[in-house]
């Protein structure tokens, strides 16, 4: 397994179909600002004692700390926010990491 990505703070999004996604955000330093990203679709998922593993459709692995589920900063919960808005319902957050089946 590659890691290619390891987000701050992250959370499941479930689109229609059974189609879940890791939305990740990642705190931005002094030069650079804060950043999102939304994963390809989970295929498959790992874990160990700290961490899950999603590996998603495009080959990409998320990296998530299991304490980091939910999304804090004001930056994030602007873009999840607007994700859900102009989804009209269509994509659902899961406020807990229990109520996605690994």
């Amino acid at each position: 397994m590659k890691i290619t990505n390891t987000p701050d703070r992250w959370v499941i999004l479930k689109l229609r179909d059974n189609d879940y996604r890791v939305f990740g955000v990642w705190f931005g330093g002094y030069l650079d600002g804060d950043m999102w990203r939304l994963n390809s679709g989970i295929v498959k998922v790992e874990q160990d004692e700290d961490y899950y593993y999603f590996t998603g459709a495009s080959g990409s692995c998320y990296k998530c700390n299991k304490k980091s589920y939910g999304i804090t900063t004001r930056y994030g919960l602007s873009i999840l926010n607007e994700i859900l808005e102009k989804s009209k319902g269509e994509i659902k957050l899961l406020y807990r990491i229990e109520d996605y089946q690994i």
